[in-house]
């Protein structure tokens, strides 16, 4: 059975790697990003990468040098370097997940986007998934989990079965990503939403008008979207999505 996304997912706004705000002290994906979103009432977007030691790190790119005051592969350096590896506009280093759940302790709806590992969206994934399924061992409060790659959202069904999980999914133009041609066609499509058990996609925004998004919305299937960096866009956006992930400007609240 697919577990249904909660509710609170489609109410607050998901900020994006968190409330991040680098001229305010707010790095993407740091602990005061998650302090300010929290704060504000929002829900919170972030990623996790793996460490050298297979521990669950919160943050977005696969190297340190353009978000943190370091170099190389996040996945060449342990958890306990990381955290010590101080966030580009901040103060704090590398959170671990286990870090961020204690600091978000079910206040706040939190997605997760596991970020591909095995490099072209295959099949060579494993201890991220695992690391993160650990960290959430005994969580509570709103959690949901989504990838762009099809496998690791499989993996997730197995270890988490009782967690929402999802698909990101996105236009999957070839000029922007680094992925063959025949690869990119066939996420287009997004054709493993019903083989890993999938209640909802985070659809890249310019894309939402495709067929296909609104199939699976007629079917059923929630549809939150990415990246919206306007109070225009998301206007636009939600006539077809449910609820946006937003930044660079303080997406209003419900009611």
């Amino acid at each position: 059975m697919t577990p249904a996304l909660d509710p609170a997912f489609l109410r607050a706004p998901l900020a994006h790697r968190a409330l991040h705000d680098v001229d305010d002290g707010r790095p993407e994906n740091s602990r005061a990003a998650i302090r300010a979103a929290i704060a504000q009432g929002y829900g919170i977007e972030i990623d996790v990468q793996l460490s050298a030691d297979d521990q669950a790190m919160v943050f977005h790119d696969y190297d340190l040098a353009r978000l943190a005051h370091g170099t190389g592969p996040v996945r060449s350096v342990p958890a306990g370097t990381l955290g010590g590896i101080t966030l580009r506009g901040g103060d704090e280093g590398v959170p671990t997940l286990d870090e961020v759940l204690d600091l978000v302790a079910g206040q706040v709806p939190l997605l997760i986007e596991i970020k591909d590992q095995d490099g072209g969206m295959g099949d060579n994934i494993g201890p991220l998934e695992a690391a993160t399924a650990a960290a959430l061992a005994g969580y509570a409060g709103p959690v949901a989990l989504m990838s762009f790659n099809p496998h690791s959202v499989a993996r997730m069904a197995d270890l988490c079965p009782d967690l929402p999980r999802g698909l990101v999914t996105s236009a999957y133009d070839p000029a922007n990503w680094p992925l063959p041609e025949a690869t990119c066609a066939r996420l287009r499509d997004i054709p493993d939403f019903d083989r890993v058990g999938a209640s909802f996609i985070s659809h890249e925004a310019a894309d939402l008008s495709r067929p296909r998004v609104a199939a699976l919305k007629a079917a059923g299937a929630h549809i939150l979207c990415w990246t919206i960096r306007s109070p225009e866009a998301e206007a636009e956006a939600r006539r077809i999505a449910e609820n946006v992930t937003f930044e660079g400007y303080l997406a209003a609240q419900p009611g």
